[in-house]
């Protein structure tokens, strides 16, 4: 480690589906966070970390900020505001293909009652045409004080070489916190949780994807496989039969491709056992937020 060694703590901020688990997947270099084209797919706080020889950050991709409908709503929202404060730098995300209107104004708001340096990410820019591009920055540069303006594309991972360095001017001279191959904080049954919910978003439509939780009930590491047993939870009976589909087709595919990723993460051949339950009305339930992870007394 170099006397000159930096380190320190970034939080993504941006409206639901601006590309935030995106950007963190690329930046970490692994897949750590779940991505659909659904918007507020994140819940939690994930940490990523990003190690190299000048130093080391570690990222805190929030929930997509919006206006909450139910207690879950109020928890995500919760977490993403809060992780505003006691960070190094905070990456505010843009999506310029999506029009300009309340939600960008809200967090430009909260941005304002902060001293904390903002660098602003103008994400999916491979997808506007080149003469857009700079009146977007002349747009976006009015809307607030921003230390620094990076427009890249996450998917494609175009000019994120020019966000890290724009991130490690704003670090202290500090230590290494994780261990150089750390990737995330995040135990492996959160993220075969987040693997089978990623796979549920995919494969569903409509009400479906906000209504789901998943929990895993058991994980036995034996000789030549691991074993896994999880539960996914609906609000209504309807919805159950859905995931499941005709006679159980749904659910096999999601236990397949959720199995593929599960054995990439653990180096390993997996058994999965997925059961499909019913908790009625369960975003609004504190007790059942809880147990599945969602606890705003946390924060």
């Amino acid at each position: 480690m170099t006397k000159d060694y930096r380190s320190g703590f970034v939080a993504i901020i941006g409206r639901p589906n601006a590309g935030k688990s995106t950007l963190l997947n690329h930046l970490v270099g692994q897949k750590i966070a779940i991505v659909s084209d659904k918007p507020q797919t994140t819940r939690n706080r994930i940490q990523g970390v990003l190690s190299e020889q000048r130093g080391q950050v570690v990222f805190l991709d929030t929930p997509g900020v919006h206006k909450p409908k139910h207690r879950l709503g109020e928890y995500m929202v919760k977490v993403a505001t809060g992780s505003l404060h006691g960070v190094d730098a905070i990456l505010y995300l843009v999506d310029v293909t999506a029009k300009f209107g309340p939600g960008e104004e809200y967090i430009l708001q909260l941005l304002q009652g902060v001293e904390t340096p903002v660098i602003l990410v103008l994400n999916k820019i491979d997808l506007v045409e080149k003469e857009r591009l700079l009146p977007l920055l002349a747009e976006w540069d009015k809307r607030g004080k921003f230390t620094a303006i990076v427009p890249l594309s996450a998917l494609k991972g175009s000019n994120t070489g020019d966000l890290k360095e724009e991130i490690f001017k704003y670090l202290p001279i500090g230590p290494q916190y994780y261990p150089e191959d750390a990737v995330t904080d995040h135990p492996e049954r959160f993220i075969i949780g987040e693997i089978i919910r990623e796979k549920v978003l995919q494969r569903t439509r409509e009400e479906i994807p906000h209504s789901i939780a998943v929990e895993v009930e058991q994980i036995e590491d034996k000789e030549t496989l691991v074993s896994i047993r999880a539960a996914i939870y609906v609000e209504r009976d309807s919805q159950r039969g859905i995931i499941i589909g005709k006679s159980g087709s749904m659910l096999k595919e999601i236990g397949s491709e959720a199995r593929q990723d599960m054995e990439q993460l653990l180096g390993s051949k997996v058994f999965l056992q997925l059961w499909v339950k019913v908790k009625k009305d369960w975003r609004n339930r504190e007790g059942i937020l809880r147990n599945l992870g969602y606890d705003s007394r946390e924060e």
